[in-house]
């Protein structure tokens, strides 16, 4: 099953970057609205590792046709709504089952 992973909301937290982080030339490549798409539980091209590390299980979970995680959280039970473990510039993404569902548990 098809996955598809939305970018919904970029943060940043300056207080944090500026007491706890070293000077950084290149950060966070995600902006908000991007698209990726999970073929089969794959990690999509493009993502970065870290925010993939985050959602992997979800994504998986998905694609193998599961969902209501934690018993009721998301409206839609074949989805996630997830953040990166970037605690300077969390990005949360929305993950959703794209395609058929009939197959879904």
């Amino acid at each position: 099953m098809d996955i598809k992973i939305t970018a919904v909301r970029k943060a940043r937290y300056d207080d944090l970057i500026k007491k706890y982080e070293n000077p950084m030339s290149h950060a966070c490549d995600v902006c908000e609205g991007d698209v990726y798409v999970s073929r089969n539980g794959e990690k999509p091209e493009g993502l970065c590792d870290s925010a993939w590390e985050s959602m992997r299980y979800f994504v998986e979970e998905l694609a193998k046709g599961g969902g209501n995680f934690y018993d009721g959280w998301m409206k839609d039970q074949h989805s996630a709504m997830i953040s990166c473990n970037d605690g300077f510039r969390p990005v949360s993404f929305y993950i959703e089952v794209i395609g058929e569902k009939e197959n879904i548990k």
